[in-house]
């Protein structure tokens, strides 16, 4: 039997959640929140989209997620095999063959997999930029300069998936938002 649980959640007046993490002492750690920063700007006053950003990891993320259809979670990740500012695209299962280091993936899939079992309304597209960054562990709160560098294209890179994701909510009946059109530009 699954539990129910009525009006746990906040309302949700938007479909997608960006969601950016990290930590903002250690310099590429930062990379998640520097994302979500600077996008939020870009994102202000559109109806469908959320941007957020959190320190937190694991269980915490279910208050974040719980209420939406659709999210997209920032994060950094050192593989080691490419270069800082690569950007690695991953899905919901693909986090659970995850065999890197980050501390924020870890129980992504199992905190999802828990707000289904408890009821929750959890977003039924998750997807997971990674960036590969060079140092996460040194306190400090500029970037590495490799990911300065790339910071421009990193965001160019997530602002067109939170586009393309935002296109696919337009499709569905009665959603008529565009990403461009709330762009702000200043």
């Amino acid at each position: 039997m699954q539990p129910q649980v009525e009006n746990c959640c906040p309302p949700r007046t938007a479909q997608i959640l960006l969601l950016g993490l990290g930590n903002d002492i250690l310099r590429d750690d930062s990379i998640g929140l520097r994302v979500a920063r600077s996008l939020a700007h870009d994102f202000a006053g559109h109806p469908a989209v959320d941007v957020r950003e959190t320190t937190e990891m694991g269980i915490a993320l279910l208050d974040f997620l719980a209420g939406y259809t659709h999210a997209i979670i920032v994060d950094s990740i050192v593989t080691g095999l490419v270069p800082a500012g690569t950007v690695h695209l991953l899905d919901i299962n693909s986090i659970k063959r995850l065999t890197v280091h980050t501390p924020h993936f870890l129980g992504v899939g199992e905190t999802v997999a828990l707000g289904h079992h408890l009821g929750l309304p959890m977003p039924s597209d998750i997807r997971v930029i990674a960036v590969e960054v060079e140092d996460p562990y040194t306190l400090g709160e500029a970037l590495t300069e490799p990911l300065n560098a790339a910071f421009p294209r990193i965001l160019e890179q997530v602002r067109a998936e939170l586009s393309k994701m935002a296109e696919s909510c337009e499709e569905q009946p009665g959603q008529t938002v565009s990403v461009e059109t709330y762009r702000r530009r200043d």
